[in-house]
């Protein structure tokens, strides 16, 4: 939902990888010149808890509405850690370089190996979501996978000046892979790219 569209400063990635390995992806922390990306804890409720209250979020995500601060403990506690210890989803806190603050969450799903991701309202413009998406996206590249997929509900100009700005190919208009918030189909903006850096498509963006 970051709506910065510059291409910023050439990121130079540092990666703390924990010492013990085990079969698992573990936690792994990005980072860039201008954000951090790390696990969401307990102490991020208040944060998520404030930015999902944004209308913008509720428009353009499945987040619960009303966004109650227990929503963002289940989410802590029931996604993000099982998220990552059964290798389904990998989901970061977004934090501008040098701030303990939850500023958005990005996250990336295996099994279709696509993004999802939004940014607190007080955090746009300052090109920290442009940092994260290429920050997991070159990760996700490390880690084998041969592209990353996104998607965004038909209409969200910010999102997909995002994943443009980042290098996705837009692939065109189908049905959203995830459903709208009660759980019926809807219509997707659709973009991919690739780990060779080949483009999938010529087709132009959508503009509106």
């Amino acid at each position: 939902m970051d709506r910065a569209g510059d291409p910023g400063p050439r990121l130079r990635p540092h990666r703390v990888r924990p010492a013990v390995a085990r079969l698992t992806v573990q936690p792994v922390t990005l980072e860039s010149a201008r954000v951090r990306l790390d696990l969401p804890t307990r102490a991020d409720t208040a944060a998520i808890t404030e930015a999902c209250q944004d209308p913008e979020i509720v428009r353009w995500t499945t987040v619960p509405t009303p966004y109650r601060e227990q929503d963002a403990r289940t989410f802590v506690d029931a996604l993000v850690g099982p998220g990552w210890a059964s290798d389904r989803e990998y989901t970061w806190a977004i934090r501008p370089a040098g701030s303990t603050w939850l500023a958005g969450i990005i996250s990336y799903r295996t099994a279709g190996r696509d993004l999802g991701f939004w940014l607190a309202p007080s955090a746009r413009g300052a090109g920290l979501m442009h940092d994260a998406v290429r920050l997991v996206v070159d990760w996700a590249f490390e880690q084998g996978a041969p592209d990353v997929y996104w998607e965004c509900y038909e209409g969200n100009t910010a999102s997909a000046a995002v994943a443009r700005a980042a290098g996705f190919s837009y692939t065109g208009l189908g049905a959203a892979r995830v459903p709208d918030r009660d759980g019926g189909p809807t219509t997707a903006w659709t973009a991919l790219r690739r780990a060779d850096g080949v483009p999938t498509s010529e087709l132009p963006w959508p503009s509106a």
